[in-house]
């Protein structure tokens, strides 16, 4: 990890700015296996104490570690007791299907190229890109994973790379103006990045765009402008 923090320190000013602000890497991860792809099912668009809640109930009655014969076991009924919604519960059992069938292989993903891994967990209904892309980073621990879809790391690279830039274009523009004109004029709607921007500012991170994304979203909770 101290690696991968002095290459981008080094590789890019901006992110080094925001490396010094947050202070050490401290990326967790967990187990590249099948419980952690079904909580991470489970936690999909919750958030907080409501989120532990129903994983803590869905746990008590699956069992813990989560297994595919132990969600196969579960009616829907008990699933929706739980508090887990209909397309949800779907989602949780076709993942243990597929597993319990063979047609996901948790013991050959670490083998995988990262192409090869998001290809291995979509055929899963529920988990798309985004989903094999986290799994990637916080239970694989593969380093390059740039996720161009995340809301959170397109928000960031707005904020400290292309909002940044263009409030210096504009003041330079607006010589000779009122400062209030001025203010005014530089009010835009915010345009997210798009995914071959969002490439190319990450070309100098690499092979440490995980690392500079985990940076990223810690910048949205910390005053770094």
């Amino acid at each position: 990890m101290r690696r991968a923090v002095t290459h981008l320190k080094k590789s890019d000013p901006v992110m080094c700015a925001i490396i010094e602000r947050i202070g050490p890497c401290r990326m967790q991860f967990g187990p590249p296996e099948f419980h952690s792809l079904a909580e991470a099912i489970v936690y999909q668009q919750l958030n907080g104490k409501a989120a532990v809640t129903i994983f803590k109930r869905f746990a008590a009655l699956a069992g813990e570690p989560l297994t595919p014969e132990g969600i196969l076991k579960l009616s829907d009924e008990q699933m929706r007791g739980a508090g887990l919604s209909k397309q949800k519960s779907a989602y949780l059992k076709d993942l243990a299907a597929k597993t319990a069938g063979g047609l996901l292989d948790f013991a050959r993903l670490s083998e995988l190229p990262d192409a090869r891994v998001i290809e291995h967990l979509t055929q899963v209904k529920g988990i798309g890109v985004w989903t094999a892309q986290m799994f990637l980073m916080f239970t694989l621990k593969r380093e390059n994973v740039l996720p161009t879809g995340d809301f959170g790391v397109r928000m960031a690279i707005y904020k400290h790379y292309l909002d940044v830039q263009r409030a210096k274009t504009a003041t330079k523009s607006y010589t000779g103006k009122k400062p209030a004109t001025a203010k005014k004029d530089r009010k835009q709607k915010i345009k997210l990045p798009s995914p071959e921007q969002m490439e190319k500012i990450a070309k100098c991170w690499e092979p440490y765009r995980s690392v500079a994304c985990w940076y990223l979203w810690q910048s949205l909770d910390t005053k770094t402008l």
